[in-house]
């Protein structure tokens, strides 16, 4: 596996929904894990190129021009990369800021912006040109660009303010890129996740239900399914929520 042609890349690595997702496009693809805390992705990648696959990480905070710029440089100098991007993923949440409007700093308000909007103008400036670039060359799967949502995109709740903002501002970029760039073949996504997520960080919290939770094996899942729907069955936008979810 580790001589696979394409690449794919994750922004925003953790041990939850990031982690999966890179495991399941690292069956196919060798891949790029970007995370601002090395920590989130190394033992992935070992764990990645100990099975066969080809996994490099790459410590770098999306909100800074400069910083994803030096992470695709170093991509582009791996051996077996020559702008073969099949697949990105933008998974990059930031820092997640609930308090009453009035009680917000300027810093505190623009974290959800800078994480969710600049980030992903960064790293969509970065992967557009190279997945153009694969849909040249006529690959199996559309090459493929998913930002990881929340409901929080779609309306603003009471001491969101920050977050809703920047998914506000994610769904607004996917949107423009989805019409500008879904005719020359990029089949861009809008992934909704409605629910909490089965990670480490939320294994203690409860619920009425014992299945309440959202399985980050299956968001990964929907994610490889999306990538691999044929260019004349694009799906831009689509909700992954528990059965038992409100909404």
């Amino acid at each position: 596996m580790s001589g696979q042609k394409l690449w794919a890349v994750v922004a925003g690595v953790g041990p939850g929904t990031g982690a999966c997702v890179a495991r399941r496009f690292a069956k196919s693809y060798s891949i790029a894990l970007l995370a601002r805390n090395p920590a989130n992705y190394e033992e992935l990648v070992k764990e990645i190129n100990s099975s066969g696959g080809k996994a490099i990480g790459i410590s770098t905070d999306c909100s800074d021009a400069n910083a994803v710029k030096a992470a695709f440089e170093q991509i582009k100098k791996e051996d077996g990369f020559d702008g073969n991007l099949a697949a990105a993923v933008y998974n990059v949440g930031g820092q997640f800021v609930r308090k009453p409007f009035m009680d917000l700093t300027e810093d505190e308000f623009s974290i959800g912006w800078k994480a969710n909007g600049l980030g992903g103008f960064h790293f969509s400036r970065a992967v557009l040109p190279l997945l153009l670039e694969t849909e040249k060359a006529g690959p199996q799967h559309p090459p493929t660009l998913v930002f990881t949502s929340a409901t929080a995109a779609m309306r603003g709740g009471a001491m969101f303010a920050s977050f809703a903002t920047g998914k506000f501002a994610m769904r607004a970029l996917s949107q423009s890129l989805a019409r500008e760039f879904g005719p020359k073949g990029i089949h861009v996504v809008h992934a909704i996740i409605d629910g909490v997520i089965d990670i480490p960080r939320t294994k203690e919290w409860k619920f009425d239900a014992p299945d309440a939770k959202i399985s980050p094996e299956a968001i990964a899942e929907s994610y490889w399914h999306l990538h691999t729907q044929p260019r004349t069955s694009f799906t831009y936008e689509f909700d992954i929520r528990p059965y038992c979810e409100k909404w």
